[in-house]
């Protein structure tokens, strides 16, 4: 098991259940029945995949790693710990096999994603662990991710805001420089590894690799598209408005 979380090098079987279960909720993070429904859900997906997932909550009491015995965790196991004592609700204790289907970034961009403390304010501590064990099924079943799935709101304002500042680039650009010239397009071609950066790696790439979602993507083009109308107008328009002047 690999990227063990500080908390589990204390060892207190004490705080252990004497019943069998896949989740230890001590800092009383999940309502009742959405432990009984996760734990099935976990027993469930263990019996499809094999991949072996496990949730600890705590606060100011641990069982530490008392629980790698309790549950017999192994190089295809995840322990998710929630402390809300640290910076970021979530940490993840990843056995070896799953990096070759979910790699390092991955969960460090999940953790990132649903134990910031914004999210834990806005959705409850329940939200983050039940969203981010999400993630983790989908991928895992999916046959590995490279990033997390899905496209948070502001996370896609990013992406819009690259969009349009690479078109507005694309646009200036592209401005004639000549009496005959309509587009310079030479201009345009020099300046496309700035441009191109700007839209296609920050303003799509986050895009394409998270959603399948076609709404965002055709936002983003209409960004681009808008930014470099508007840029490549410009001289038109403030000339126009020079000569009503």
């Amino acid at each position: 098991m690999g990227d063990r979380p500080a908390a589990l090098a204390y060892d207190n079987p004490d705080l252990l259940p004497s019943t069998p279960t896949n989740i230890i909720d001590l800092a009383n993070s999940l309502t009742t029945i959405q432990e009984e429904q996760l734990d099935a859900e976990l027993n469930s997906f263990e019996g499809e995949t094999g991949w072996k997932l496990r949730v600890l909550t705590q606060f100011d009491r641990t069982p530490g790693r008392a629980v790698k015995d309790f549950w017999q965790l192994d190089d295809r196991s995840v322990l998710l710990v929630a402390d809300p004592r640290g910076g970021n609700l979530l940490n993840f204790s990843v056995g070896d096999d799953l990096y070759d289907l979910l790699p390092r970034t991955f969960w460090i961009e999940l953790q990132t994603r649903y134990g910031n403390q914004f999210f834990v304010r806005e959705n409850g501590e329940d939200s983050s662990i039940l969203d981010a064990l999400s993630s983790i099924e989908t991928c895992l079943r999916q046959d590995g991710c490279r990033v997390v799935p899905g496209l948070p709101r502001e996370q896609w304002i990013l992406t819009l805001i690259t969009s349009v500042i690479g078109g507005v680039v694309f646009g200036f650009a592209a401005q004639s420089r000549q009496p005959d010239q309509v587009f310079a397009w030479q201009w345009a071609l020099i300046f496309s590894p700035l441009w191109g950066i700007l839209f296609i790696a920050f303003g799509l790439g986050p895009v394409l690799t998270r959603t399948s979602d076609w709404l965002p993507i055709v936002r983003n083009i209409a960004g681009f598209a808008l930014g470099a109308l508007v840029a490549y107008l410009s001289p038109i328009i403030n000339a126009s408005s020079a000569s009503e002047t």
